[in-house]
């Protein structure tokens, strides 16, 4: 590592005269010389236990300087000492001492990797608070200036960040050159100071007192506002909302407005883009006189800006808008103002601002009531529920349960139901995907009779899809379902059409219905289980395929724990012996994961199970790694490895063998 302790010098050559005590860091060192990145990072990690074992006095005098001569590394080693310093003023000393960790880190800030710099940055901020105020002139300020007058940029941007949390301990003298410093730095020839500079403004002027922000942080921002850089004028938006929130609404519109009109309008997609995106908070700072005088305006034109970027932007702020709008004549703002703007984008060329507005459209029906959303959103919502996008239509989905709050079941049903059912057929799975995660949302609002009439079909339809995402999605929905609408529901509705899947040619639908039953037994108790599941369950383990099988077993220990002693052992455990011979050797070793669960759960009950009635099977390793056979390979002949590709098969996702 460079710049290292030369030989018979720093706290390794005292390693040399037998101090043991020096040994860690004589290890340390050595470590930080190595060629390996990963042992040098290693030993920068490990530096509080070096400094715990050095004392803090020596932790002073001979770690601190060492580090600070040998910052040459790699940045993931700059980035974890920076890291490490911040919290090590306990380890120096206590804050007596803390500006002892400052030469370092000032070096750290100083490095041309970006994320190394915010690092030590950050450690600074963390350490500056430690330092009484006597100490923070005597030792933080100086280390500020100078990065402010450093030569390279690196150090200016650095500095950037440290000035509001020295500026409020410091004396008036102070506080007068800092401000001098930062007016500097916002008028640098290097466009990535400014940008520094531009991006903590807003924090610099939290900390200032109110005559200074009026006559010396407004002109900086309007300066930066007009930046030639675009990246230095969309930084000053942000700065914006800081400062609107510390001037009156005189102030405001005589120093902040005339900029942020300009900013709304610039040349410069990027800014405009940041107006929107900020225009939430912008609302909230400027309040509701110039909300509607300036704002509504200006939010209109960001709705129909050339770029797509920008109106997605507008677009997700819409809602947030209309909730911000002072509550008288809201709703006529909304209608007159916004609402036609809205009309536009719902037919935009560009998906992503449809997805960005679907994604938001459904709350304004909370805001303007019943009468409006039928008569002016409800279209809106149809036509979107229609997109060919399917984002959009996803989005409209998730957010149904604010329609129906407002406009109740019956206006639901008819018009946007059509549009549901349509959507739970799509063609694209994901979008099958989504409507089964808010069915039981669904469910709840639309109740169970309706829900029968309309949406029942549907679910049971799903059951067997040839997506396996679509097929598990809809087992864990049948669950939800029964949990919302009770145990005698799924008794007379659904167990007994899931149960019918069992005889289904397609194997893949027999297992589904396994997959059923596991997911339906704790919900609907041990009578259900015992008395409609369980005898189904048990006739399937004569199946021809192994895949069935096996999964049998699997299901067989997963309802165990709901079934009663009697159950268990008549009737279950005679099957799963039965299955740990079979000629497969997966069902045999899921057979005897069974039997042992069972075994385990009889033995709780008190109901003892002889040594003889849990065979082993040979060749039934539990340990081993499944992988289907081929034709004529030796049944008992155990086969330890397993492509992910018959992985998958074995467990049911695609077709193996019918």
């Amino acid at each position: 590592m460079a710049g290292a302790a030369g030989p018979g010098t720093g706290p390794v050559a005292a390693g040399g005269d037998g101090d043991d005590s020096l040994y860690p860091i004589a290890v340390l060192i050595d470590e930080l010389r190595n060629e390996d990145v990963q042992l040098r990072l290693n030993s920068i990690k490990k530096l509080s236990t070096i400094a715990l074992a050095l004392g803090v006095e020596r932790t002073r005098t001979e770690l601190l300087p060492f580090l600070t001569d040998t910052i040459y590394d790699e940045d993931e080693v700059l980035l974890a000492l920076a890291e490490q310093l911040g919290n090590f003023t306990g380890l120096v000393g206590g804050p007596d001492f803390a500006h002892c960790l400052l030469p370092p880190l000032e070096s750290l800030a100083t490095v041309e990797e970006t994320v190394v710099r915010d690092k030590a940055v950050e450690s600074l901020r963390q350490i500056s608070q430690e330092h009484t105020p006597i100490a923070l002139e005597a030792h933080f300020v100086p280390l500020v200036k100078r990065l402010a007058s450093g030569d390279w940029f690196t150090s200016r941007t650095s500095a950037c960040g440290l000035f509001s949390v020295c500026y409020p301990r410091a004396s008036n003298a102070v506080k007068a050159e800092i401000r001098q410093h930062f007016r500097s730095l916002c008028s640098d020839d290097t466009p990535m100071v400014r940008r520094a500079a531009a991006s903590k403004l807003g924090e610099f002027a939290k900390v200032l007192e109110l005559d200074s922000v009026k006559s010396e942080i407004v002109p900086l921002f309007t300066n930066l506002a007009s930046d030639e850089q675009d990246s230095v004028r969309l930084l000053a938006v942000e700065a914006c909302v800081s400062i609107a929130q510390l001037l009156s609404q005189e102030d405001l519109e005589a120093l902040v407005m005339p900029t942020l009109r300009q900013a709304a309008e610039d040349k410069s997609w990027r800014v405009r883009y940041m107006v929107a995106d900020k225009f939430s908070e912008l609302q909230k700072a400027v309040g509701p006189k110039i909300t509607l005088n300036d704002l509504i305006p200006a939010f209109q034109n960001l709705l129909k800006d050339c770029e797509a970027e920008v109106r997605a932007a507008a677009a997700h702020k819409v809602k947030e808008l209309c909730e911000n709008l002072p509550p008288e004549g809201r709703e006529t703002i909304i209608m007159n103002q916004i609402l036609p703007f809205i009309k536009e984008l719902v037919s935009d060329t560009n998906q992503h601002v449809k997805s960005a507005l679907a994604s938001v459209i459904m709350g304004l029906s909370t805001i303007l009531g019943k009468e409006n959303t039928i008569e002016h959103l409800l279209p809106l919502f149809l036509a979107q529920l229609k997109d060919e996008c399917p984002e959009v239509r996803l989005n409209i989905i998730s957010n149904l349960d604010c329609v129906n709050e407002v406009i109740g079941i019956r206006q639901l049903s008819q018009s946007l139901l059509p549009a549901i059912v349509e959507l739970a057929e799509d063609a694209k799975w994901r979008v099958r995907l989504a409507i089964i995660e808010y069915m039981p949302l669904l469910a709840g609002q639309l109740g169970v009779q309706f829900f029968d009439e309309k949406l029942n079909s549907l679910c049971m339809a799903w059951l067997v899809d040839h997506v396996y995402a679509i097929r598990e999605a809809a087992t864990n929905n049948l669950m939800k379902l029964v949990k919302k609408f009770g145990t005698e529901w799924a008794q007379n509705t659904i167990v007994p059409k899931v149960l019918v899947m069992a005889s289904d040619p397609n194997y893949l639908h027999r297992m589904t219905t396994l997959f059923c039953i596991n997911a339906l037994s704790e919900a609907c108790g041990q009578e259900i289980t015992t008395k409609q599941m369980l005898p189904i369950v048990l006739k399937m383990a004569g199946d021809q395929v192994a895949n069935v099988r096996f999964n049998v077993a699997k299901s067989l220990q997963k309802i165990g724990p709901i079934l009663d002693t009697d159950a268990l052992q008549e009737e279950v455990k005679p099957i799963l012996q039965k299955l740990g011979q079979d000629e497969d050797v997966d069902v045999k070793y899921f057979a005897q994961e069974a039997l042992s669960a069972v075994a385990q759960r009889l033995r709780k009950l008190d109901f003892p199970a002889k040594d003889s009635e849990e065979p082993s099977a040979p060749g039934a390793d539990k340990n081993h790694f499944l992988r289907p056979r081929g034709p004529g390979e030796d049944t008992g002949k155990f086969v330890p490895l397993m492509s992910r590709h018959t992985q998958s098969e074995r467990l049911g996702w695609f077709p193996r063998r019918q």
